[in-house]
């Protein structure tokens, strides 16, 4: 079995994307490893799923063992929002060290990086190693969220390295072709960010949970309660929708503030939040809710050229939709007839679109049913098997070529 090693800089706990690409390889006969991140008391050094694939965790911090075993219990990733400054600067590169030198030990014969802050460290490992390299940008990190201090930084790397991968991956067709202008490369390959097939049937596992007791209708959000995904926006157009409840699964930066913004106007009855649940779990509060939403916001490009997870997994639990009209959310929308579209920003056509399917039963029904009839074009199964195909091309010195 030919090894492939894996990079993410987090925990791999929730991370939907590696998790299936990690599997899919699996099936095929390869053995994966993820090299992920440690946090003492969170979660273990190593493991392995039930799958078969490996995971190996490094220490987010030097001389975590002597913390743990001082006073009190391992401490979590700082939260102080520093990232520059030099203790942590010292903490990312040791960790980064640990993670080079056991890919490299590992001898891959594939090193595939997930998104830019894996990349130099994978690109090192896999020519220290012999190994080939495939990088996946999930995200467009020059014009990202969050990222606009290390936009510089983030395309210098990528400009660098991408032509160097044997084999790029994105998940829009957007976002492909703005890496192929912009670093004059092949067009990556697309994987749409879609969940496995799955047969979830209506649950009432909100509404049970929270002891909603009206039988409105509920509008789910689930993902990152961050900044620019149209969270606060859809608080204050909650507070004009009538006769319905609102439920917020994830977390992030914005859950305080967003619990906050909900008692300040009023909403504690009908905005509730659920925190993030596992991926196995997911799928049954999305079936158990009746419309879900997309209000993400045009702050940056990498917001532009999304449709996202919870698209799909709308689609995949029988959702009717509605979403910012963003041109891949769009095209997902619009081709099956999911629902209702609104102007990024434009907040009477959101609370119109909203109230417009908590309204109609009827018009719900009719978007739930196209979602069913979508779902078993738009999951993961439709299309893991380009990843095979290009990992059998990679691995056979062919080039990489756009399907």
């Amino acid at each position: 079995m030919k090894k492939i090693a894996m990079i993410v800089w987090n925990e791999f706990r929730h991370d939907a994307r590696v998790l299936k690409q990690a599997q899919t390889l699996q099936a095929a006969g390869y053995q994966v490893t993820v090299f992920a991140l440690h946090t003492p008391g969170v979660t273990r050094q190593k493991e392995t799923l039930n799958e078969g694939i490996q995971v190996i965790r490094v220490a987010r911090r030097p001389f975590w063992r002597v913390r743990a075993a001082g006073p009190g219990h391992a401490v979590a990733p700082s939260a102080t929002g520093n990232t520059l400054s030099p203790m942590r600067l010292i903490a990312r590169l040791w960790t980064h060290v640990g993670l080079l030198v056991r890919m490299a030990l590992h001898r891959a014969a594939v090193i595939h990086a997930h998104d830019v802050n894996t990349l130099p460290t994978a690109w090192l490992a896999a020519r220290l190693s012999g190994a080939q390299l495939v990088y996946d940008a999930h995200e467009i990190s020059t014009s990202r969220e969050g990222y606009s201090r290390f936009r510089g930084c983030v395309a210098r790397i990528e400009q660098t390295l991408m032509p160097r991968a044997q084999a790029t991956l994105t998940t829009t067709t957007t976002r492909a072709k703005f890496f192929a202008r912009a670093y004059g490369i092949v067009r990556p390959l697309v994987l749409q960010n879609r969940p496995r097939l799955t047969v979830c049937p209506p649950t009432q596992r909100i509404r049970e949970e929270l002891g909603l007791q009206q039988a409105w209708p509920i509008i789910v959000y689930q993902g990152g309660l961050q900044q620019g995904r149209g969270l606060e926006r859809l608080l204050r157009v909650a507070a004009n929708v009538q006769e319905a409840y609102f439920v917020l699964i994830g977390a992030g930066r914005l859950t305080l503030p967003l619990m906050a913004l909900s008692r300040e106007l009023g909403l504690s009855e009908r905005v509730h939040f659920i925190p993030t649940v596992s991926l196995a779990d997911l799928p049954s509060y999305t079936a158990s809710a009746d419309i879900g939403v997309q209000p993400i916001e045009n702050t940056c490009l990498n917001h532009f050229s999304t449709d996202s997870n919870k698209l799909f997994e709308y689609v995949i639990a029988g959702l009717p939709v509605v979403a910012t009209d963003f041109p891949e959310i769009r095209r997902v929308v619009k081709t099956h007839d999911l629902g209702l579209l609104a102007n990024a920003g434009d907040d009477l056509q959101l609370r119109t679109a909203l109230q417009s399917l908590v309204d109609s039963p009827t018009l719900r029904r009719k978007y739930a049913r196209n979602a069913s009839r979508a779902r078993p074009h738009l999951n993961w199964e439709q299309q893991e098997s380009q990843l095979v195909t290009l990992y059998q091309r990679l691995l056979a010195g062919k080039a990489q070529v756009y399907p």
